[in-house]
């Protein structure tokens, strides 16, 4: 089966490549992701997603870098928490984009590597992806049978890059808070 893997960074695309390879797909990646902020990071993500895709042996597809079209569809949800209503609005953006590409293309299904991470609900996104694609979405939980545990000791041994925040401008506030504190890290 001709599959379109979403991926979300390369790092959650160790483990659910490899797994999806070893069940018979044959594995196309499709790697877009607007909500990447700053642009730096997303070329950092891009990288590490290209370098998975070489020792996957897997193509990589790369729609065009467009935040702003993401900073619109999610401004009325930014005082939303993490794992909000935003991150559903987020996850529809992509696996949408990942179904418009099957769609014109000669692929038989699409899933993301959103559900391999800890963080992410798998019920969540499996429900947002049937929406979109029916039965052309493979519903599953990546996270299952230490999916996520082998996505680290996977990119630890390559060496790759570890992201500290899932991606967007709102996980990075957040993330910068937990780290620094109210304040920037500064004392009263």
């Amino acid at each position: 089966m001709k599959t379109l893997l979403h991926i979300c960074c390369g790092i959650c695309a160790v483990s659910v490549g490899e797994r999806l390879i070893s069940e018979g797909h044959d594995v196309t990646g499709f790697f877009y992701n607007p909500n990447i902020h700053p642009s730096e990071e997303y070329e950092r993500r891009l990288q590490v997603a290209q370098d998975v895709a070489n020792w996957l042996k897997i193509r990589l597809i790369v729609p065009a870098y467009e935040p702003e079209g993401w900073l619109e569809q999610t401004r009325e949800f930014t005082r939303e928490p993490e794992g909000g209503k935003r991150c559903a609005v987020c996850f529809r953006i992509r696996l949408q984009a990942a179904f418009d590409h099957l769609l014109n293309s000669n692929f038989d299904a699409f899933t993301t590597t959103l559900t391999v991470s800890p963080h992410k609900s798998a019920a969540v996104v499996n429900q947002i992806g049937t929406e979109i694609g029916g039965d052309k979405f493979l519903v599953r939980d990546f996270k299952k049978k230490d999916g996520f545990k082998r996505s680290n000791e996977i990119a630890k041994q390559l060496g790759l890059y570890h992201q500290h925040y899932c991606g967007c401008v709102y996980s990075l506030k957040a993330s910068l808070m937990r780290t620094n504190g109210p304040h920037g890290g500064q004392n009263d």
